[in-house]
């Protein structure tokens, strides 16, 4: 599903990540793990392709195609998710609204039409009650007033919406009850079809997920 090859990535002429190699297999639950600024969140950053990172050499490979210089806007279409540790706040933009946006530019891009609203408001209902999310919720914006497990919820929910090949979650238990933790878990493992990347500092929430691989940074580099 994703072939990293002899991948280097600097900010500000400073070397964040050396000479990394990783092949994650199709399907996989694979933890990431290391101290804080080992190079954990830079990775799957640059995955994502957040332009804050350079990378100085190297390549990704997702489902057999070179997404090293795509944007990110492309990577998301092509099928990559990315559940980030600092989400922002969007006022004015409503949680209905933004995942409408989602829904419809992933439909155009795989199917060359729009998504029907009566389509998008099925899945969406369906979603909503399977994660027990308030329907109020919907008519917010986007994480404004939500709390940090609130927002994780919110993160599931388009998850489960957009039914990514690759999930990257970027400590996806942090400010999450244990009830949350364990829905998230749960997820995880009915999304057969899609591919997981996650970052957890937490073994209990590393116990629910069951990691199929595990890969440690220290510094910058595979330990």
């Amino acid at each position: 599903m994703l072939e990293i090859k002899n991948l280097s990535v600097s900010t500000q002429d400073k070397i964040l990540l050396d000479n990394i190699n990783i092949s994650i297999k199709r399907g996989a639950r694979h933890l990431l793990m290391g101290h804080n600024g080992s190079g954990k969140t830079t990775l799957v950053q640059t995955i994502a392709g957040n332009p804050e990172y350079k990378i100085t050499s190297g390549q990704i490979i997702f489902n057999n195609i070179d997404i090293t210089n795509e944007t990110p806007t492309k990577r998301a279409l092509l099928g990559i998710f990315l559940g980030a540790q600092n989400v922002p706040e969007i006022p004015g933009l409503t949680v209905m609204s933004f995942l409408k946006h989602t829904m419809s530019a992933h439909a155009n891009f795989n199917t060359g039409h729009d998504l029907p609203m009566g389509e998008f408001l099925e899945k969406l209902e369906s979603v909503r009650e399977q994660l027990n999310i308030p329907r109020d919720w919907m008519n917010r914006s986007i994480n404004v007033g939500f709390s940090g497990g609130e927002r994780k919820k919110l993160m599931l929910l388009r998850l489960v919406l957009t039914q990514p090949k690759l999930a990257i979650l970027d400590e996806p238990d942090s400010g999450a009850d244990a009830a949350t933790q364990q829905q998230i878990a749960d997820i995880m493992h009915e999304m057969k079809k899609t591919t997981f990347i996650f970052i957890s500092h937490q073994p209990q929430f590393t116990k629910l997920v069951q990691p199929t691989n595990t890969t440690t940074l220290e510094h910058g580099k595979i330990k």
